[in-house]
């Protein structure tokens, strides 16, 4: 098997949606490296800088290309284009 695309979730401990991307990333077995910005606010300004300004929680990267929030995670996979998206970066 080739080598998995890093995904990296910018998170907090109690965000429900948080949960629900994670969950998602489980499920496919994927890992991921989890990034809490709940009480650090440097972790916050890099997760701010990369997502383009966006401050809500959870942020996800699939290599360095930004998917977005749990719902747009979700998205991908329902549109079948997940897969496809982490076997591009991983490649």
């Amino acid at each position: 098997m080739g080598a998995m695309a890093s995904i990296t979730i910018y998170s907090t401990l109690l965000c429900p949606f948080c949960h629900r991307a994670k969950a998602l990333l489980r499920r496919k077995g994927l890992d991921y490296l989890e990034i809490d910005v709940g009480m650090d606010a440097a972790k916050r300004r890099e997760m701010e800088a990369r997502a383009n300004g966006r401050h809500t929680v959870p942020q996800i990267f699939i290599g360095e290309r930004h998917v977005g929030g749990c719902d747009d995670l979700h998205a991908l996979e329902a549109e079948g284009k997940l897969d496809e998206l982490i076997a591009t970066v991983a490649a």
